[in-house]
């Protein structure tokens, strides 16, 4: 993806250095800082031409605020910090809206061609302070790509592979002012959704959150606009609380904890503006497996509890059978076999109902490979290294092909239980698998969990295959 279209901020006031940037830095030169730099930006699918004179300017306190290309670029760099940690002011105060440029000065229809063909005027230069969109609000990315949803037909997200996610543009619809949002609109954040998960299926979160903050943006943008009649309203709050849960997995699953969180605390504020009970009970369902994840099984519990009591009545087994999974996994990380085995019974005998139309669109997923899938977890987790590893063998045979990151998912969970039970050449070769598939698939969570494997098989070497493992996943990038 190329650089934001917005250069770097400049301020009138004299410029103070930014010594917390300059601590970053640390013993590298500034030439070793800015190949630093790049080489992140690259990692994320990002194209910025970092060097030791743009490194100068941010120390020296000349660049207050960078570019949304930068920003990205930093903050994978340095995940858990926001700018003002880096030392850079907050956006809202280097482009206030009293800077904001006059209506009709939008940018030209060949400006916006060249934005979602991949191109960034001054993106050779990403210290040129010169550029015409300089005096652009902190809004203005989002007032791009709102127009992107404001275009009929076409404006959804335009994404086929793990490739940059960007959203389609009409430019001479794009230079239109709205007064009123409708139908379009509504249909155009809904198949945003569609597309983040369908992307999240087959090539798993890490290169997909960046991206997919900024339609985010754009969506909640869209709940200010006027809208044409009421039930609009509600498929513009209900696609937005959507949207907020499917980025916030997207950062769940790319190991961005606190990120997520906020993500679904604001679906199910959302939700509860709106007394939407289908989207709440999906905000608490997300909570709920974040909980677990972070290592707050109690709260884990407590959250697909809430998420059962709001979502019964929408009469969906399936949901509720994914909910009561939910509860087992909160129960087996606070070591209680008895409130797992009970949950994940269940589980099983709602699951056994069958679908029904009251099924939410968002739990295609959710089929008897996964049942088994999260079913291995909370055995693995209560140390039942056998009965996981089975479970895990047969979500990986059941996932369709489609769903890839599940596949190396399960496949992964397989590997560990099958090194931690004893049997670490069937893991090797379970994890051999998995390094196959990461070609297609970028997940911090299954990185993380081969890289938990590879530690449990070090003391195994001589066993057949695991130091071919071994070497070829040490041969892996480091996650960030």
């Amino acid at each position: 993806m190329a650089s934001s279209m917005v250069t770097s901020s400049q301020s009138p006031l004299p410029p103070r250095p930014n010594v917390a940037f300059r601590q970053l830095r640390g013993q590298r030169s500034p030439a070793e800082f800015a190949a630093a730099v790049r080489r992140a930006a690259r990692e994320i699918g990002e194209r910025v031409s970092c060097d030791a004179r743009y490194v100068g300017r941010v120390e020296a306190g000349e660049i207050r605020c960078p570019n949304y290309a930068y920003e990205r670029v930093f903050l994978h760099m340095f995940p858990g910090r926001t700018l003002t940690d880096l030392g850079f002011a907050p956006r809202s105060s280097v482009r206030g809206r009293g800077a904001r440029a006059p209506e009709d000065s939008t940018p030209s229809g060949a400006a916006i061609r060249a934005y979602t063909a991949g191109e960034t005027p001054g993106a050779d230069e990403p210290y040129d302070t010169q550029d015409p969109y300089e005096t652009h609000d902190n809004d203005e990315e989002s007032d791009v790509l709102r127009r992107a949803f404001m275009t009929s037909g076409g404006a959804t997200m335009a994404a086929a592979s793990l490739g940059p996610l960007t959203l389609a543009f009409d430019a001479s619809a794009a230079e239109r002012p709205v007064r009123r949002v409708g139908t379009s609109e509504a249909g155009a954040l809904e198949e945003a959704v569609r597309r983040i998960r369908l992307l999240d299926d087959r090539h798993g979160a890490d290169g997909l959150y960046r991206r997919a903050a900024a339609p985010l943006r754009a969506a909640y943008a869209l709940l200010d606009a006027n809208t044409t009649r009421q039930t609009t309203a509600e498929r513009l709050h209900s696609g937005a609380g959507e949207l907020a849960i499917s980025v916030g997995w997207l950062a769940h699953d790319s190991g961005r904890f606190d990120d997520a969180r906020s993500h679904y605390a604001e679906a199910l504020a959302t939700a509860r503006m709106t007394g939407d009970p289908g989207l709440e009970a999906h905000a608490f369902c997300n909570t709920a497996f974040l909980a677990r994840d972070a290592g707050r099984p109690r709260e884990a519990v407590r959250a697909a509890q809430a998420a059962q009591r709001v979502g019964r009545p929408l009469g969906s087994a399936r949901l509720m059978s994914l909910l009561a999974l939910r509860e087992a996994g909160g129960w087996a990380g606070l070591a209680d076999r008895t409130g797992c085995e009970q949950a994940l019974a269940r589980a099983q005998a709602l699951f056994e109902r069958g679908h029904s139309d009251a099924d939410p669109e968002w739990m295609s997923f959710y089929g008897e490979a996964e049942l088994e899938g999260l079913e291995a977890q909370c055995w693995s987790t209560l140390g039942d290294w056998r009965r996981a590893a089975r479970h895990a063998a047969r979500a990986a045979q059941l996932q369709d092909p489609h769903f890839t990151r599940n596949i190396a998912l399960y496949t992964a969970e397989l590997a560990d239980d099958l090194a931690r039970g004893g049997r670490p050449d069937e893991a090797a070769a379970a994890g051999m698998r998995v390094l196959d598939l990461l070609g297609q698939v970028q997940s911090s969570r299954i990185q993380t969990m081969l890289a938990g494997t590879a530690r449990v098989l070090l003391p195994h070497r001589r066993a057949s295959g695991v130091s071919t493992f071994l070497e070829r996943h040490a041969s892996l990038p480091r996650i960030a």
